[in-house]
């Protein structure tokens, strides 16, 4: 059966992309902007927040110019957030707080909040054996989604969209999202992989980065550095404003009155996208294909050489693209990006990276420039957090199945914030209009 309609499908595609096409000059005339963006690739305003904002523009004698990226989390600017926790400091719970209640924690609201996430850090009973266990997948974000959709199941007040039973099940989720997809991971990793199966419990004393580590590692060991940079990518991933893609599908699934198991296994299916939530597996790719190709990882010329043949679509995916180059927003710099790179190094120097470390700064420095000359960009191009990312999870050996999966442990924090929201401040579904282009046959 499966093979009949592989053979209609492929046979009646021809009719769906004739009919369905709609000249590009349409947009124009209508004056539709593709994408929510409009031509100078400003988004559409959609909505209001107060949860985070992001800047990449000054003004300037009355003008608009790129400026350095900021990105601020109810008031703080991200920096300083991480800036001011302690050395041997996790600041996940911390800022998870800020962004769910709108202000930081007291040390008493801090450590009741984080005892409270070790203490959610659970499943219902058999549920690893009889769900994530039952039909293991490669794709980690469906293990996921499928795991979030049953936990609905064991849930009495699923539906209910009052403001505490939706931060109640909010704060369940974050709590069980590491559980979600490391234990997702291990069924794969045993059942379709051949490896051996090892489920660790989770410590409720341990923060969400070292739980991290510890369930998925067969020794439960890691280091202060490694956990502090997982911590420190866990922030920085956390939140990024209401226009997100992922975020904004968490509001309008919420506006419709949806309940929270389903509203974010929808945002899920928004970040599992290549276009959103994978771009750190293809810098890994584009990275492994630079390293095949250059020897000397310090020579700047050699790099430009071959960064070059990339951008003329003569080299790796043959796409013209340097993965993890430029952003929607930033232009001269991302903050995220920013404050990581110190924590990047100090991981390096641990495992003993060195090398690499060289040549991913060696391509920061040079892409941006070849990106600028050859595509006549000029408000700035720079490299943006998901062009360290990967390099980090590499490092942390993490498998590249769960990448995508380490970006949601951190979003969902967002995405809770920006559901409370929508559900405090709007009753109205959120119902953008489409101009219909058909011709009336009769």
């Amino acid at each position: 059966m499966i093979e009949k309609l592989n053979e209609y499908a492929e046979k009646q595609q021809e009719i769906c992309q004739k009919n369905d096409y709609i000249a590009p000059r349409l947009y124009d005339e209508y004056g539709v902007n593709l994408g929510l963006r409009d031509e100078k690739g400003n988004g559409v305003l959609t909505g209001l927040t107060n949860i985070s904002k992001i800047t990449s523009t000054k003004i300037e004698n009355g003008q608009k110019v790129p400026a350095d990226g900021k990105l601020w989390y109810r008031g703080y600017q991200v920096e300083q957030l991480i800036d001011s926790l302690g050395e041997k400091e996790f600041g996940f719970e911390k800022v998870a707080y800020l962004l769910l209640m709108g202000e930081l924690p007291t040390k008493e609201e801090e450590q009741e909040f984080a005892k409270l996430i070790g203490e959610c850090r659970t499943l219902p009973t058999n549920f690893t054996r009889d769900v994530i266990m039952k039909a293991p997948s490669e794709d980690i974000m469906n293990s996921m989604t499928r795991s979030i959709l049953t936990l609905a199941s064991y849930d009495k007040n699923a539906k209910d969209t009052s403001i505490a039973n939706a931060l109640r099940q909010c704060i369940q989720l974050i709590s069980e999202f590491p559980l979600l997809a490391v234990y997702g991971y291990n069924a794969y990793n045993h059942y379709e992989k051949g490896a051996s199966m090892f489920i660790h419990h989770p410590d409720p004393a341990l923060s969400t980065a070292e739980n991290l580590l510890m369930l998925l590692r067969p020794d439960q060991q890691y280091t202060q550095v490694e956990a502090k940079v997982l911590d420190t990518a866990l922030i920085l991933h956390m939140e990024h404003g209401g226009g997100n893609n992922s975020t904004f599908t968490t509001r309008v699934v919420t506006s419709s009155g949806s309940d929270t198991y389903s509203t974010i296994a929808a945002a899920m299916s928004s970040l599992k996208g290549p276009k959103h939530g994978g771009a750190n597996i293809k810098v890994m790719e584009m990275m492994e294909d630079i390293r095949s190709h250059v020897r000397d990882y310090k020579d700047k010329d050699e790099i430009r050489a071959y960064l070059s043949k990339i951008l003329n679509k003569e080299a790796f995916d043959k796409k013209g693209l340097i993965y993890g180059m430029g952003h929607a927003i930033y232009s001269l710099s991302d903050p995220r990006e920013r404050v990581f790179k110190q924590y990047v190094e100090k991981l390096a120097k641990e495992k003993k990276r060195d090398d690499d470390m060289q040549l991913y700064q060696n391509i920061e420095e040079i892409a941006p420039e070849l990106i600028a000359e050859k595509r006549k960009i000029y408000k700035g191009v720079s490299p943006n957090i998901d062009f360290y990312s990967g390099f980090v999870y590499e490092m942390l050996g993490i498998p590249t199945e769960l990448y995508t999966a380490m970006f949601a442990v951190a979003r969902i924090v967002g995405w809770s914030a920006h559901r409370i929201e929508e559900l405090i401040c709007t009753n109205k579904i959120i119902r953008p209009a489409y101009m219909s282009v058909m011709e009336e046959i009769h």
